[in-house]
């Protein structure tokens, strides 16, 4: 095992720079599942507010510089180096307590964690440096005063304080939106698994792929760090509700109004549906759901089940089950095969749990596992922070108070029963919110009825049944694309949600003025702003297209013989188009009309350059809505503006977003749209 028999690393911080070690010898740090000293850790006169300092005037600059997708790629390069050297972090887990599947959680998921923002961020950003969101708010009659909200990267730095439960993905998971953001960032671990962190942060800057700057580490107390944020900054924190509360108070977050997002522990529920009884697929499901999420990383998990909210009629079932499936579960040296759980990250953490389960225990009774003795398959129970998995009972729920406020945070979870879906979702809600719950039901009425009743209490909700058993992620797994976060005692904050996530670390600002400076500061044409035409656009590469570049074509007619064509053609006779007296019975038409994707398909044929040249594909159509009616005899004419461009860092083409508005002879809009295409960065292409 990592640890044993060797001689302790002295952890060192990166801050400004370089690799500094503290002052003094360090304070020890444990492995967890040996009692040896495995590092030793400690900040003792580092200069903090010169790596601020330093981070705002270095890796903010260089990071700004970049475009989305340049940050992006950047990611990427990282999550494919981290991955390639993964097993030497899961040699380091092992001394945090955690098992080989424990760390997969850790390490690789918090790497695909990363490779997943990087991936999202080019699929779902511009290759830009500033976002637009929202569509373009006209101000004014005559169309010269219009309004458009940007996001722009924070001009400072963000420090990330992370818990000692996941020394990898908690790191990773944030780092990535911040970076793609624009931002540079200062972590600081958890000192019981720094270890880990740090190992990987120095694989990540051996690299060479991030700016100086970007990303600085302290391992060891974080000393007087907070006392220099500014109004530029961000803070996010993830641990216990108390220590959050203390620095979201500290003087400089407050008088400087820091943003600060926290992630706390709580009370999460797993809630069994009345439908769900034993021998049913969704039961068994449930079962081995709670039991792994009470012995995974045991028990140390800020999303694992501490509350069992199941029917009274099934209770003594789930306690029988649970108590035999947790009692079967091999506990022993993380790096042993036959071990299923580990130990508890410190002798310090196994002893609060223990209090806390006295706690609970006034409330309930324990019905399975012991606090005086663990039995092991390897290891010391002396030694290492062991602790068998401990299921209570409770008798009251609803009466009760220290099962819905006391988190044991280790391998404890207490049963609880309700009478009806009101009640279970009232038990759920005394946890005063969460960040998960979840659900075993394969009953649409049970579901939206509890469902509803979680989701404003919890900042993810998990419906299990038979259907997903072999696709869900479960319960306790946080995601990319998802939010992770929680209202009340789960700290009110949010984290990941795919993109939403990068704009955590932006600032949203709304920006007035005429379409033409709008569009100078967007780098996208706004309705209003000029349009210019030398030859048709679609004969432009990236190399030679511009924004506003425009064609405006001739007119077309449509007639009846063209409706009654393409209805005949497509097979939609809808009645609008064929029928007169059915048509004019509807209150939107006077007559028979064209149908809407005729409309599309001849504005198409007047844009339309048909000869073979830059633009490669049409890849969609966005935002398409058909305003006016279109009768037999109208004529139709098309603006076809180049509206944005997109090109992209690691191929030969880029996409370009046109707007494309079709008008009638009185010059009404009958369509709007935007076309979406592929065009090659250079015409001829390159040999």
């Amino acid at each position: 095992m990592s640890g044993t028999g060797t001689v302790a690393r002295r952890l060192k911080s990166y801050v400004e720079g370089a690799w500094r070690t503290g002052d003094g010898e360090g304070a020890p740090v444990l492995n967890a599942a040996t009692g040896e000293v495995h590092a030793l850790i400690g900040t003792a006169g580092l200069d903090f507010k010169a790596a601020l300092e330093w981070a705002r005037a270095a890796g903010g600059p260089a990071l700004r510089a970049l475009t989305i997708h340049e940050r992006a790629l950047m990611l990427k390069a990282v999550g494919l180096s981290l991955m390639d050297q993964k097993e030497e972090f899961y040699l380091e887990n092992f001394a945090t307590g955690a098992t080989r599947t424990d760390g997969w959680i850790d390490i690789e998921g918090g790497i695909g964690t990363l490779l997943t923002f990087a991936s999202k961020a080019r699929r779902e950003l511009p290759n830009t440096k500033v976002l637009t969101e929202g569509p373009v708010e006209p101000l004014s009659r005559d169309g010269t005063f219009s309004a458009q909200h940007i996001l722009t990267p924070l001009q400072g730095v963000a420090v990330h304080i992370n818990a000692f439960n996941f020394p990898v993905w908690g790191m990773l998971e944030k780092i990535a939106p911040t970076l793609i953001a624009g931002m540079p960032c200062v972590v600081k671990p958890a000192s019981q698994t720094a270890y880990l962190t740090e190992l990987v942060v120095r694989r990540i800057l051996e690299t060479g792929i991030l700016p100086d700057g970007a990303l600085q580490i302290v391992t060891g107390s974080a000393g007087d760090l907070l006392d220099h944020v500014i109004e530029q900054d961000v803070v996010t924190f993830t641990g216990s509700a108390s220590t959050g509360q203390k620095l979201k108070s500290g003087a400089a977050i407050l008088q400087n109004s820091v943003r600060f997002t926290m992630e706390a522990d709580s009370l999460n529920a797993s809630i069994l549906g009345a439908d769900a009884g034993p021998g049913t697929d969704e039961f068994n499901l449930f079962i081995k759901e709670v039991a792994r999420e009470m012995t995974v990383k045991a028990g140390q998990k800020c999303t694992a089940i501490r509350r069992i909210i199941v029917p009274q009629s099934y209770e003594d079932a789930v306690a029988e089950a649970l108590s035999a499936r947790l009692a079967s579960t091999p506990i022993g040296l993380p790096d042993n095969e036959n071990t299923r759980m580990g130990a508890l990250v410190s002798l310090r953490d196994r002893e609060d749990v223990k209090t806390k389960v006295g706690l609970l225990a006034r409330e309930a009774e324990i019905v399975s596992g012991s606090l005086d003795g663990v039995a092991l398959s390897s290891g010391d129970a002396e030694k290492g922070a062991f602790l068998s998995p401990i299921l209570l009972r409770c008798a009251d729920p609803a009466g009760a108070e220290a099962v819905h406020s006391v988190e044991a945070f280790g391998p404890v979870a207490t049963v609880m029963a309700y009478s009806d879906n009101d009640e279970a979702v009232a038990l759920a809600q005394k946890g005063r919110g969460s960040l998960v719950s979840s659900l075993f039901t394969d009953d649409s009425t049970v579901a939206r009825e509890i469902v509803t009743g979680l989701a404003p209490f919890h900042g993810r909700v998990l419906i299990g049944n038979r259907r997903s058993a072999k696709s869900s992620t479960g319960h306790g797994s946080p995601l990319a694309p998802l939010v992770h976060g929680g209202p009340g005692r789960a700290g009110g904050g949010e984290e990941m949600g795919g993109m939403r996530g990068v704009k955590h670390f932006m600032q949203r600002s709304a920006i007035q003025g005429t379409p033409e400076l709008l569009s100078a500061v967007t780098g996208q044409w706004t309705e209003g702003a000029a349009g210019h035409s030398d030859i048709h656009p679609f004969r432009k590469s990236l190399a030679d297209l511009r924004i506003g570049d425009q064609i405006i074509t001739k007119a077309r007619e449509v007639t009846r013989e063209d409706v009654e064509h393409f209805a005949e053609f497509t097979g939609d006779t809808f009645y609008a188009h064929m029928d007169s007296e059915a048509a004019k019975a509807n209150p939107f038409f006077d007559d028979r009309v064209a149908h809407g994707y005729l409309i599309a398909s001849f504005a198409a044929g007047l844009f339309v350059d048909p000869e073979p040249g830059p633009v490669l594909a049409n890849y969609g159509v966005d935002n398409l809505r058909f305003l006016t009616p279109v009768y037999f005899g109208d004529s139709l004419k098309v603006r076809l503006t180049c509206k944005e461009i997109n090109p992209r860092e690691n191929a030969e083409h880029g996409e370009v977003r046109w707007d494309c508005q079709v008008t009638n002879q009185k010059d009404e809009v009958v369509a709007q749209y935007d076309v979406l295409t592929m065009v090659a960065k250079e015409w001829p292409a390159a040999a």
